[in-house]
């Protein structure tokens, strides 16, 4: 989400992609670290003990056009389990919300995942990811990123990548079709000290394999927190048109981060 978007993938020595192969395990073991259910009543702001509203414009290093605000235009509980993360455009200017959880909780390792409806429409650009707890000082790729699930546009491709910092940028992910992606799914990341695999309710369709550092990936070795937002235009999906529907709803039932226990 921080960088420029869909540069060529860096893949040399990561493992194939595992398309449509694979089930979740049994979710013995897993245990809950910590969770938002979203279940506060109608126009309650989203949680302070457990969010972090980052607010502002400027592009966010991708010549965004939303400026994120900390009002409950943009950011709310709908009263009915629902946290709605709402862009919104008054003539040529546009607002939005971008949530984390960037001293409040981190996590190395284990399932994250959250239960999602995402908008569609020209320059829009849902997502849910995280960012490693050392970017204040190493800065953005050396900190690492982890995208769960983003989209842009009008399709129903939705997208998982990891960036990092390998003496200059590099990335590796995939994508699936995850028809339709207005209507909600579950999608999740299964990360330990050997990989990273990415599901849509419960299927993998990608892994990236990060064993003992592998292309210096080292960054994926360290704490993480987690990020919601939706952004409005930048570099990868364009400017939103005529056609885009405002107000936007990105809409999230839960949001859970699970550790394993032997």
């Amino acid at each position: 989400m921080l960088g420029g978007r869909r540069s060529v993938c860096f893949a040399i020595g990561l493992a194939a992609a595992l398309l449509f192969s694979s089930v979740l395990p049994a979710s013995a073991g897993w245990q809950l670290a910590w969770s938002d259910e979203f279940n506060a009543a109608a126009w309650t702001a989203p949680n302070s003990s457990k969010w972090v509203r980052e607010t502002g414009g400027g592009g966010w290093g991708n010549n965004e056009l939303e400026v994120y605000t900390n009002s409950t235009n943009n950011a709310r509980h709908d009263g009915a389990g629902n946290l709605i993360i709402e862009a919104r455009r008054s003539g040529n200017s546009y607002t939005s919300a971008r949530l984390k959880t960037q001293g409040k909780f981190s996590i190395t390792y284990g399932k994250i995942e959250a239960r999602l409806a995402i908008p569609k429409g020209q320059g829009l650009w849902p997502a849910f990811w995280m960012l490693g707890t050392n970017i204040g000082s190493v800065g953005w790729p050396r900190c690492g990123e982890i995208d769960i699930m983003e989209h842009v546009n009008t399709n129903d491709t939705i997208y998982g990548t990891i960036h990092w910092d390998a003496g200059g940028y590099a990335s590796y992910g995939g994508s699936t079709n995850a028809a339709p992606v207005t209507s909600f799914h579950t999608y999740m990341i299964d990360w330990n000290p050997w990989s990273i695999s990415w599901f849509v309710d419960g299927r993998k369709y990608r892994e990236a394999n990060i064993l003992n550092n592998i292309n210096s990936t080292e960054e994926f070795q360290r704490p993480f927190f987690i990020l919601l937002n939706l952004a409005v235009g930048g570099n990868w999906p364009g400017s939103p048109n005529s056609s885009t529907p405002f107000p936007a709803q990105y809409k999230i039932d839960y949001v859970r981060a699970y550790r394993w226990v032997n």
